[in-house]
């Protein structure tokens, strides 16, 4: 009888261990796969990436030929290509096209926010907040702010009495909020050194800046353009008549990629670059570099 306890005890003893080992086996399984995945996601990730920066190169060259057939157009439209097996699409925009907020007046600036939804006093005074912030002096506007005003207000930082250096800077200005910002950020720039956009090339959220025109017309105006043929002579028109055509090249442009990898991975890149090299010997030099997620 003892003999048959010590047989059944040695038997449970033996299934439990065989439990062990299968939980252990599996475990190190499910990690080895998880590992793998883990390994052929960032694998992905990077051929993405890759592709991305020679799509890239590939947009600088095409903005840089002399020829009109290979150059794309500058005004967002999209274009795609295959580089080897990863879809790449990107489009490209003349910065001229944007609202240099360096350089606009109170008034554009003022067409430029209420068009974003602002009431017109506000768009006013938040107008007046921007070019207190930029120019040079601690002297205050009518409507707006120097150091008092943000000490007032318990904001931690002042005017900085200098030009923009990045468009992000307007967040620090009293008066702007994320929300409005996140709708203009696409229009505006601090690159072109133009008080206007150049409309051949503009976003939509840039045509807000130009007076009597509303979101639909911008909306369907630049619906029009990106249609035309880039060798279409016949130069589409404002609301207000007046007829746009590309005027010459430019030197600096926003280009946006996005690489696929067949099994889904993507990279995107978000920049700013200026044509006619660097140092390290690139045809063109890197203002701006975002990459990954955009808000």
């Amino acid at each position: 009888m003892m003999h048959q306890r010590e047989n059944g005890i040695a038997l449970v003893l033996v299934l439990w261990v065989l439990v062990l080992i299968t939980i252990t086996s599996g475990a190190f399984a499910l990690m080895a796969r998880m590992d793998q995945l883990e390994a052929n996601q960032l694998l992905s990730g990077t051929q993405a990436k890759l592709a991305a920066e020679a799509g890239l190169n590939l947009a600088a060259v095409a903005l840089r030929d002399d020829d009109p057939d290979p150059r794309i157009v500058a005004d967002g439209r999209a274009y795609q290509l295959q580089i080897n097996g990863v879809d790449v699409e990107f489009s490209a925009t003349d910065e001229r096209g944007k609202l240099d907020i360096n350089s606009a007046d109170q008034e554009t600036l003022t067409t430029l926010f209420s068009g974003h939804g602002m009431e017109v006093k506000d768009a006013e005074v938040l107008a007046a907040h921007v070019l207190d912030w930029r120019d040079s002096d601690d002297i205050e506007r009518v409507d707006g702010a120097e150091q008092e005003s943000y000490d007032a207000a318990g904001l931690p930082v002042g005017p900085a009495n200098r030009p923009f250096m990045m468009v992000d800077e307007l967040l620090q200005v009293m008066g702007m909020t994320y929300d409005l910002f996140r709708q203009i950020e696409p229009g505006i720039t601090v690159y072109s050194r133009s008080d206007v956009p150049m409309p051949a090339f503009a976003p939509v959220e840039a045509l807000m800046a130009i007076p009597d025109i509303t979101r639909d017309e911008a909306l369907n105006f630049v619906r029009q353009r990106q249609s035309q043929s880039p060798d279409d002579t016949v130069g589409v028109s404002l609301p207000n008549g007046q007829t746009v055509m590309a005027q010459g090249k430019g030197l600096t442009y926003s280009i946006h990629i996005k690489a696929t990898m067949p099994n889904g991975v993507w990279e995107q890149l978000e920049t700013t670059i200026r044509l006619g090299g660097d140092p390290t010997g690139l045809p063109y030099r890197v203002l701006r570099w975002s990459e990954g997620f955009q808000y």
